[in-house]
């Protein structure tokens, strides 16, 4: 399928078509044509997963973060692991703007009919979803002026800090919008997330929101915080269920492959082939590897797979990031069947392990109410039965009932949010890997993480952030100068710690 790369200020329309066939990919998202809302919030759903899990830019702050590696079996990414890319490397603005103009979509239905609200509800909450994920890569984008072509052809771009402020004001909106509007139309099987679930809407919206508090703990949870207890009624994801989606996966190469995203990209074609240039390509990272062995994590013969040779009888290796050394892919371990599951596994846009970590720490912080620890083994839990650890609840009980993993009741604030991100860290791997990367920047957990070792590797920390794309320049030129010069070391996102 080709993908026209625009300037945002043009994303008038987007992927407003969308075939009865979700998984279809012969339709150009970028050829407008009339639709419903349903064909559109099940094709953006759909889309927003396959951005979320598939992105290349994050699978390089997987690399940066320590928790993947590129093999041995390929010629070095100077780019990758020298953190020498320009402009054009490591991209998700165009797709993640691209949706979002769906999802505003979804929003212009319901205002045009108050029987579509839930649908107006659901875009309004996933539009928050995509903008963070702008935010936390980018820092200042265009937001107030985004979707408004064509009388804005040339959006400015907002402060990082004041998009956060109205994201929250965003998700209450839509919490409130959901409340109001019992009798409106149901989504139905068109809401390949949660069928139409309100409930469940409203507390993925709440743990957004709780998501945007604890990203910015470094500025006192900023406007979220204080914004929390109004919709603290409204729970938050948990133990019971996740936000993940399925619109009918199947084990089909057809329209470029209809099986479950991760398993599509990084897993094996239909025939039980592996994917050449991802599940060969991306190794486990050394770092995490030792992290696991470490704290005797049974979550290790998951998340990466036993190597097939080594002299040295380990069963588990990972590859030391920028070796010029690293073993080829037979000495080393490559994603594990606990991230690899089936073509029909469901695509998790955000975890019970993520959110019962985030209530843990928000807990912690004194931001709600909760008990800390509970939350913490909860999320543990979870994380092992998501994994597919077997005796999951057994065996997460003896794990962070260990004194390396237990939760620090009479400790610091500072030795409990090491010990929650530590082990969000481990828990992201994979599906959310993005969040290992951000929370990193954020806190400076889990403590170690290396820079690339390549003698050639620029700078002298691990990159903040990557750079405004090309199309920006071309086509926005005046508004993006605006920004002034990006260094990817010293150019922070707002909520970062600023000696990290």
């Amino acid at each position: 399928m080709k993908k026209n790369i625009i300037t945002i200020a043009l994303l008038t329309l987007g992927l407003t078509a969308c075939k009865k066939d979700f998984l279809s990919l012969e339709t150009n998202p970028n050829s407008p044509s009339s639709t419903t809302p349903q064909f559109t919030l099940a094709g953006a759903l759909k889309t927003a997963a396959d951005i979320a899990i598939t992105s290349g830019q994050y699978n390089a702050y997987a690399t940066w973060a320590g928790q993947w590696a590129p093999s041995g079996n390929y010629v070095p990414s100077v780019p990758l692991q020298q953190y020498n890319f320009d402009n054009t490397a490591y991209q998700t603005w165009s797709n993640l703007y691209q949706n979002a103009t769906n999802f505003n979509n979804l929003v212009k239905f319901g205002t045009a009919d108050a029987s579509l609200a839930k649908f107006q509800a659901i875009g309004m909450i996933m539009k928050v979803y995509d903008f963070q994920q702008l935010v936390d890569s980018y820092n200042n984008v265009p937001y107030t002026d985004a979707f408004k072509a064509p009388d804005v052809l040339f959006p400015k771009y907002d402060n990082g800090a004041d998009i956060y402020k109205d994201l929250v004001t965003k998700l209450d909106d839509a919490i409130k919008l959901i409340n109001a509007s019992g009798s409106a139309t149901d989504p139905g099987s068109s809401d390949i997330m949660f069928k139409g679930d309100m409930t469940k809407w409203k507390k993925f919206a709440n743990t957004l929101k709780l998501r945007l508090a604890i990203r910015q703990s470094n500025l006192d949870g900023g406007t979220a915080k204080a914004a929390l207890a109004a919709t603290a009624g409204e729970g938050y994801i948990d133990d019971t269920f996740q936000a993940s989606l399925n619109p009918g996966y199947t084990n089909s190469d057809a329209f470029g492959g209809q099986a479950s995203p991760f398993w599509r990209v990084y897993g094996f074609d239909q025939n039980g082939n592996l994917i050449g240039g991802s599940n060969d390509y991306w190794r486990a990272n050394a770092f995490e590897v030792n992290l696991l062995k470490s704290l005797n994590d049974d979550r290790l013969s998951r998340i990466y797979a036993p190597i097939t040779s080594d002299a040295s009888g380990n069963t588990y290796t990972g590859i030391v990031f920028g070796s010029s050394t690293a073993a080829p892919n037979p000495n080393t371990s490559g994603i594990g069947p606990g991230l690899l599951k089936s073509p029909t596994m469901d695509a998790i846009i955000l975890s019970s392990a993520q959110s019962l970590f985030l209530q843990a720490e928000a807990a912690a912080r004194g931001y709600i109410t909760g008990d800390a620890a509970t939350l913490y083994n909860k999320a543990i839990t979870a994380s092992y039965v998501n994994f597919g650890v077997a005796n999951a609840t057994a065996l997460a009980t003896a794990y962070y009932t260990q004194a390396s993993v237990a939760y620090p009741v009479a400790g610091t604030l500072d030795d409990k949010v090491k010990a929650i991100i530590t082990q969000k860290y481990i828990a992201v791997t994979g599906y959310e890997r993005s969040e290992a990367f951000y929370e990193f920047k954020r806190t400076g957990y889990p403590t170690g993480v290396p820079r690339s070792v390549d003698p050639k590797a620029l700078g002298t920390t691990i990159p903040n952030r990557v750079y405004y794309p090309q199309s920006e320049y071309s086509q926005n030129a005046n508004q993006v100068a605006t920004q002034g010069k990006i260094d990817i070391f010293s150019s922070q996102i707002f909520w970062a710690k600023k000696s990290n």
